[in-house]
């Protein structure tokens, strides 16, 4: 069995994401599922979410209704408390140095399958008729970031929790300029086949072990169940 929670996993709460999943992996025990004692980090992404060993892993919205959805099992989506969302909800903050965007600014998205990076913002724009310039790939939405405030981008969108926690350790709060809707969020998944309700039930007891800093920090606030239509109802993007 594999598990990875790689979407918020930064270095400086990597305590509190293995916190997280030792509270996890003791659940899932109790409930009678053999859960490998560590997270997977080393493995590409899509290995580890198309894995038949797949126990549980931490995806992006865009992925899930683009690719994924009939080859998992949907599970439970965390819910981050973000303001003005639903719960299980978030959405992305759009960044600039200046409100007052170039014709055809150019673009730092992390992915090209990103929903917050990508799918969020080519809406953000389509909806103000902005036309969108060139388009550099950064790999992360921290470096997406890092290109608007260099000046290697004028314009990104970052995912909120992620824009928090980068907030959190010093980035500029004031390249924000918008707010997308809201969307669902990142959701928990595990392999085809496999029965989701033991899983949650799980999600729910290591929730309630785990220490009131580990979850402060993660800003984890409970688990919230959004059907796979849900998910696949939002458009997908053009390939940026």
């Amino acid at each position: 069995m594999i598990a990875a929670l790689p979407m918020y996993d930064r270095p400086e709460l990597r305590a509190e994401t293995d916190a997280l999943w030792s509270a996890i992996r003791d659940a899932l025990r109790a409930h009678g599922i053999g859960a490998p004692d560590h997270l997977t980090r080393d493995r590409d992404l899509w290995e580890i979410w198309q894995s038949p060993d797949l126990l549980l892993a931490q995806t992006c919205g865009l992925p899930f209704r683009a690719r994924l959805h009939a080859r998992v099992t949907l599970v439970a989506t965390p819910d981050y408390g973000l303001p003005d969302c639903p719960p299980g909800h978030y959405r992305s903050v759009i960044l600039a140095r200046d409100a007052s965007l170039p014709d055809r600014p150019r673009v730092a998205i992390n992915d090209a399958l990103s929903q917050s990076g990508w799918a969020a913002l080519h809406g953000w724009a389509t909806a103000r008729s902005l036309p969108l310039g060139p388009v550099t790939l950064t790999g992360s939405h921290a470096a997406s970031a890092r290109a608007v405030a260099g000046g290697a981008a004028d314009l990104a969108a970052i995912d909120a929790q992620t824009w928090r926690l980068l907030v959190r350790a010093g980035a500029d709060p004031t390249l924000e300029i918008a707010r997308t809707p809201p969307t669902p969020g990142l959701p928990l998944i595990t392999a085809q086949g496999r029965d989701p309700a033991p899983i949650r039930a799980a999600l729910a007891q290591a929730l309630a072990a785990l220490p009131a800093a580990s979850a402060a920090a993660l800003d984890l606030r409970g688990f919230v169940s959004i059907e796979a239509r849900t998910y696949r109802a939002i458009p997908i993007p053009p390939n940026p």
